[in-house]
C-alpha cells in the first residue's frame, strides 16, 4: 500500500517519535486506547517510557500518513503522498509536584507533502483531515485544573475547539476534515477558526451538572493568524503567533445523555445543542458599503463590512445495536455494536458562504470475523451555499457576460474501512465522492469560464502508527 519510498518515510518517522519520545494526540481517525509500544520499541525504552508515565510525564508519539488519488473530477488527476508527525508532552501535575488536579498538555506537528484538496480537487472539505501546509509547528499548550472531584474543569491556553464542541465519537472513524471540524466553521471563521493545525489561545470551562447534563464553554482569540493576504498558516508560522487583542470568539453547548430501553436493553444516546457569536467584522457576500454588487465594474468592489457573526448548531448521537455480552452502556465508537450521528449547523446567509451544513453517518464496529477491533463506516455531509454568494455569481455572469456556473452546494460521501493491523497501527482504505467541488466554482482549466470543476472521486489509504 505504501512505496519503497513511502515506507522509508514511515520508518524514518517512527524512529525520530521514539529518539524524541514525544507523544500523541488524539486527532487522527481512529484513535484508540492501544500503542505500538510492544513491539516497536526495545523492551528498555518501554520500561523508561512507562516508568516516566508512572510518575506523572508521558511521552508519546502519532505518525499519519495519507496517500491519496484523484481518479476523477476535480482540477487535475493525479495520486500523492503526504503525511504528519504528532508530537506531545501530558504532564499529571498530582504525580510530578503534588498539584492536586492540575494537568499540562503540550503538542506539535511535523507536516510534510502536499494537500489534494488545495491541488486537485479545490473543494470546501478538505479530503484528509490532516492536510495542511509543511511546517513544523507547535499545536496546543495548556493548563487545565480539575474541581470538585472533577465536575468542574477549567482550561486556559493554546488550544482547539474541534475535540469537543460540535462533536461525536462516531464521526472520529472518518477520514475527511469536515468530520472532525465542520466546513460551515472551517468556511466562515476567520483563519477557519481553532482547529487543524492552527490553535489558538482560549479559556475553556466543562461543568458536569449531573450524569445526564454537562455544560461546555469557551472563549477563544477570533483570529488566529491575523489579518493579511498571505494563507493563514503562513501568518501563524510554526504556531507561535499567540495572538489574544483580536475581538473574540465565544461558543457554548449543553450535551444531554439519555437512554433508550429496547426490549429491556438500554442504548445510549446523547443530544447536544449549541450556539456560538464571533464579535470581529465579517465581509457581505454580495454588497459593497454603497449597496452595489461586487461584481459590478463601476462600483467599488470592496465587500461591505458588517458586524458580529453568529451559528446554531445541534448533534445526535444514537447506539443502534450493542451485542448483549457488552454491559457498558454509552455512546463509544469503539465499542461492539452499531451508533449513527447527526448534525445541522446554520449561520446568516448575508456574511457567510455557508449558511446550512448538514451531516450524518453510520459506524459498525466488530462485525468481521476474527477481527473484533475493524470498524467501517459510512457517512454524508452537504454544505449549502448562501443565497447573496449564489447572487453574486449571477451578477457576475451579467456584468461579464459570460454565462458561467452559479454555486448551489457541496455534497461529501464517504466509505471507510479501519483495520487493526497490530496494537496501535491501523490502515484505513476509503473512498470519496465530491458533488460540485466548492458548490460548482469555475474550472480554472477552462478558457472560457462556462464549465465548473468536475465531481471528484477519490481513493485513499491512511496508515497511522501510535507509540
Amino acid at each position: 500500500m505504501i512505496g519503497t519510498a513511502h515506507s522509508f518515510l514511515l520508518c524514518r518517522a517512527a524512529a525520530m517519535a521514539l529518539a524524541c519520545t514525544a507523544a500523541s494526540t488524539s486527532a487522527f481517525a481512529g484513535a484508540k486506547d492501544e500503542s505500538a509500544a510492544e513491539w516497536l520499541a526495545p523492551k528498555w525504552f518501554n520500561e523508561w517510557h512507562d516508568g516516566l508515565a508512572n510518575k506523572g510525564l508521558n511521552f508519546g508519539a502519532t505518525y499519519i500518513a495519507d496517500n491519496i488519488a484523484n481518479v476523477s473530477g476535480g482540477v487535475k488527476r493525479g495520486a500523492i503522498h503526504f503525511g504528519r508527525l504528532d508530537l506531545s508532552v501530558d504532564a499529571d501535575l498530582d504525580k510530578l509536584v503534588g498539584w492536586t488536579g492540575g494537568r499540562f498538555y503540550a503538542n506539535a506537528f511535523v507536516i510534510y507533502g502536499q494537500g489534494l484538496s488545495r491541488n486537485y480537487v479545490m473543494n470546501l472539505a478538505t479530503i484528509s483531515e490532516i492536510e495542511a501546509l509543511p511546517d513544523q509547528r507547535l499545536y496546543s499548550a495548556y493548563f487545565e485544573q480539575n474541581f470538585f472531584n472533577g465536575a468542574l474543569n477549567i482550561r486556559a491556553g493554546q488550544q482547539a475547539a474541534d475535540v469537543e464542541f460540535f462533536d461525536s465519537e462516531t464521526d472520529d472513524l472518518f477520514i475527511n476534515g469536515t468530520f472532525g471540524w465542520p466546513a460551515i466553521k472551517a468556511s466562515n471563521l476567520p483563519a477557519g477558526g481553532p482547529a487543524p493545525p492552527i490553535a489558538v489561545p482560549g479559556i475553556r470551562v466543562k461543568a458536569a451538572l449531573s450524569d445526564q447534563v454537562t455544560l461546555f464553554g469557551a472563549v477563544f482569540n477570533g483570529d488566529p493568524s491575523g489579518p493579511g493576504d498571505q494563507d493563514p498558516q503562513l501568518r501563524d508560522h510554526h504556531g507561535l503567533a499567540f495572538r489574544v487583542n483580536d475581538p473574540p470568539w465565544v461558543i457554548g453547548q449543553v450535551r444531554f445523555n439519555y437512554d433508550i430501553d429496547i426490549g429491556g436493553h438500554p442504548l445510549a444516546g446523547n443530544f447536544t445543542p449549541g450556539a456560538w457569536r464571533h464579535y470581529g467584522a465579517f465581509d457581505s457576500q454580495r454588497l459593497t458599503a454603497e449597496g452595489q454588487s461586487i461584481a459590478d465594474p463601476g462600483g467599488s468592489g470592496i465587500p461591505a463590512k458588517l458586524r458580529g457573526n453568529y451559528g446554531v448548531f445541534a448533534v445526535i448521537e444514537q447506539v443502534l445495536y450493542r451485542p448483549p455480552e457488552v454491559k457498558e452502556n454509552s455512546t463509544s465508537a469503539s465499542l461492539p455494536g452499531i451508533t449513527a450521528f447527526a448534525r445541522i449547523a446554520y449561520s446568516p446567509p448575508d456574511r457567510n458562504l455557508i449558511d446550512l451544513y448538514l451531516d450524518g453517518g453510520i459506524g459498525f464496529v466488530g462485525f468481521t470475523p476474527g477481527r473484533p477491533l475493524d470498524r467501517f463506516g459510512m457517512a454524508m455531509a452537504y454544505m449549502r451555499i448562501s443565497k447573496p454568494a449564489r447572487d453574486l455569481d449571477i451578477d457576475t455572469n451579467f456584468y461579464t457576460g459570460v454565462q458561467g456556473p452559479v454555486r448551489s452546494n457541496e455534497t461529501l460521501l464517504e466509505m471507510i474501512y479501519e483495520a487493526h493491523i497490530k496494537p496501535g497501527w491501523l490502515i484505513a482504505p476509503y473512498f470519496q465522492y465530491v458533488f460540485r467541488p466548492s458548490g460548482g466554482i469555475p474550472n480554472p482549466n477552462d478558457p472560457t469560464g462556462v464549465l465548473r470543476i468536475g465531481d471528484a472521486a477519490v481513493f485513499g489509504v491512511t496508515t497511522t502508527i501510535r507509540y
